[in-house]
């Protein structure tokens, strides 16, 4: 499966140990790209457990839900 995210930071996010939670410990990075919290991980991965394999998705929206659409293929603009 592959998905389509749109990022709009204009630069890196710094990790430093300030970012550790007193209760939760350890600081999960977001690595499928949906976390409202971004860069750090809000569970939001739980929406792609039934993607299906060799199919895209883009998913859009700012509700804790979003919307997951199917889309026919990813195309990569040439340089």
């Amino acid at each position: 499966m592959a998905r389509e995210i749109t990022h709009e930071a204009t630069g890196p996010k710094i990790i430093d140990e300030e970012d550790i939670d007193p209760e939760k410990g350890n600081v999960a990075i977001c690595m499928c790209g949906l976390s409202a919290d971004y860069p750090f991980c809000d569970g939001s991965h739980t929406a792609t457990r039934d993607e299906e394999p060799d199919t895209h998705y883009k998913y859009e929206g700012d509700d804790d839900e979003g919307t997951r659409r199917t889309i026919a293929e990813i195309v990569y603009a040439e340089e």
